[in-house]
Order: C-alpha cells, then sequence, then structure tokens
C-alpha cells in the first residue's frame, strides 16, 4: 500500500508556498508597520501580558497548516493498493482435525502433533488463497467450526484457538466424517476433499468410520487420511481446557495402522503414514499437488480517497486560528 495524487501539482506547490508566504511577511511588514509609543514621557512603557511574538508566530504556524493541509487535499491524495481477484473457482477442502488428548503426544521434532497439525493446515490455506476451505475437529463428539470459506482471517482466528480436549476425550472418527460429508456433500466446486488428520483408532460416536467413508465415495470426494505419529512411549503436556488442570506424563502410542487405511480405501481415498516432521510436512506437500485446480486471476489496482480527513483537519486548524487571533489575542496582535 502507498500513497498517492490525483494531482500532484498542488502537492509540489506545498514545497514554495511556506518558504514565499514567510519572505513575502518579510518584505510586507516594514510597508504596514508603525510604531508608536505607548506610555507617559520618560514613563514605563506598555507591556502585552502576553509574548507578542510568541504568539504571531503560533498564530501564523496554525494557520500556514492549515494552509498546507488544504493544498494536500486539492492534491487529491489516496491510498492507492494491488488486488488479485481470482478468475475461477478453487478446490473446496475440509481439514477434519483430531483434538483428543492423545495428539497432544511431543514426538514431531519436540512439538505436539497437534500443534504441528495447526502449522501445516495454515501453511496449506496461505499458499492456495482461491481455495474455499472449512474446519471440523473430532474428539468425544464432533463438530464443524469453520464452513467452506475464502475468509482467511476467520479460518485462522478458529484454528489457532482449538484446543486439545476441547471436543472431550474420546476418538469419534465416524461422525467427524460425517459431519465433514454432510457439508462437502452441498459444494459444486471442480475439487471436493475431506483430509483427516489423526492418530487413534474410532472409540466413540454413533457412526461407524467406515460408512461415512463410503459416503464419500459415493459423492466422488477425495478422501486423504493422515496417521499421524510414532510407536512407542512418547511425553505428552497439555492443558485440560474444561478443568484447567495440567496433564504431563508419558503416553504409549499405538494405533493399527491397517484400521484407517481400510478407512481410506472404503472411501476411496488414500492413506499416509506419518511418524515424523517430516513425513507429516511430505504428506501434507503430496495433497497441495495432487489437489490442485488451474488458477486464473487478474491483478487491479484500487484507490481508497483519503482527502476528506485532511480537509476536515485543514479547516480545524484555519479556524481555530480564526478564533484565537479575533476573541483571545484581538488586542494585543
Amino acid at each position: 500500500m502507498s500513497i498517492a495524487f490525483d494531482r500532484p501539482f498542488f502537492a509540489i506547490l506545498i514545497l514554495f508556498i511556506v518558504p514565499g508566504l514567510v519572505m513575502l511577511g518579510r518584505f510586507l511588514k516594514p510597508l504596514f508597520t508603525l510604531s508608536i509609543a505607548l506610555g507617559p514621557p520618560g514613563g514605563t512603557s506598555f507591556k502585552a501580558p502576553a509574548n507578542s511574538v510568541f504568539v504571531t508566530r503560533l498564530l501564523f504556524t496554525v494557520e500556514m497548516s492549515g494552509v498546507i493541509l488544504l493544498l494536500a487535499a486539492a492534491a487529491g491524495p489516496h491510498f492507492s493498493y494491488t488486488e488479485t481477484l481470482w478468475l475461477n473457482r478453487g478446490a473446496d477442502i475440509i481439514f477434519l482435525l483430531d483434538a483428543s488428548p492423545s495428539m497432544a503426544a511431543l514426538d514431531m521434532m519436540g512439538r505436539s502433533r497437534f500443534e504441528t497439525a495447526k502449522d501445516l493446515v495454515r501453511d496449506f490455506a496461505s499458499r492456495r488463497p482461491s481455495d474455499s476451505l472449512g474446519l471440523a475437529a473430532l474428539g468425544e463428539d464432533a463438530a464443524l467450526l469453520v464452513p467452506l470459506t475464502t475468509d482467511r482471517e476467520t479460518f485462522f482466528t478458529r484454528l489457532d484457538s482449538l484446543l486439545i480436549g476441547e471436543l472431550g476425550d474420546g476418538t469419534a472418527l465416524g461422525m467427524g466424517i460425517g459431519i465433514a460429508a454432510l457439508h462437502i456433500g452441498r459444494s459444486e466446486a471442480p475439487r471436493r476433499a475431506v483430509v483427516l488428520v489423526t492418530d487413534g483408532e474410532n472409540n466413540a460416536g454413533a457412526v461407524h468410520p467406515e460408512t461415512a467413508a463410503a459416503i464419500l465415495a459415493d459423492m466422488g470426494v477425495s478422501f486423504w487420511v493422515i496417521g499421524v505419529g510414532s510407536r512407542g512411549e512418547v511425553p505428552i503436556d497439555y492443558i485440560d481446557p474444561i478443568t484447567r488442570v495440567r496433564r504431563a506424563g508419558t503416553f504409549y502410542s499405538q494405533y493399527d495402522p491397517a484400521v484407517l487405511q481400510n478407512m481410506a480405501l472404503k472411501g476411496n481415498g488414500r492413506w499416509l503414514m506419518a511418524p515424523s516432521a517430516d513425513a507429516f510436512e511430505s504428506a501434507f506437500a503430496l495433497i497441495d499437488n495432487e489437489e490442485m485446480t488451474i488458477r486464473r486471476s487478474s491483478v487491479i489496482r484500487r484507490k481508497e480517497p483519503i482527502h476528506f480527513y485532511i480537509i476536515a483537519a485543514g479547516f480545524l486548524l484555519t479556524l481555530i486560528a480564526r478564533f484565537l487571533r479575533i476573541n483571545i489575542f484581538g488586542a494585543y496582535l
């Protein structure tokens, strides 16, 4: 974003107006100034209660500031910025994040699976501004947190605020997939996808994961299942959002990859293992590449006028100077 002018001549004029008026005042002042002694001969001369030189310079400065602002407004100032206009619709993708406590396991290069997943989702969203993204989460229950939208600010705000254990301690994979299927099914985008990130097996909810995954396959929606986390003993550390109690210790991480793989196959999808941070990042890179759409865009330049505020400030300074000169210091100047 930058500041530009519709009529730069007036902006250039500002560089000369103040020096010119100062020089003109010094030239004309002797022609219109008459020195008259006030007070009795030989007595104490009259002195104004205010420093007339200071007051004169102050009023001149205020008046000149008003003039400069009015000239700046006449120059047509505006903020100029470019905006990308997407000419075609991108993909519609819903990210379904497992928010169960096991996702707090610290086996992603010292960071938790959950925070690493959120960072990867954020990076993915930042690289694909033309896509509409949705956010859903699952625990003992499941919920759609952000419907499909191109509003990245809203998406990122809810993504950042999502907490471990927010939806309970279980893992309702079937419920989560079912909710994602319900909302992605209304989409008319050329490409539609659901990306599930989980480290566990279904142990809650009334919907079987494979049944929900088959719905995605029937709708022709791409289905990605990322099984995140290493196996064995892993440190875990998080704060329960309900009780506000910190839970830290060692967690024995294990899940049956075949279960998640079969679920992906039922959804005619892809199963990706992410036992490390590098593998996790590679999984997202693969999805980014496979779910690519043709992007057509146009760059347009927009401008936001700001002369109104400058005119208001210029008039205000001018009126203040005239008020002070006439009503306050008029008896001394």
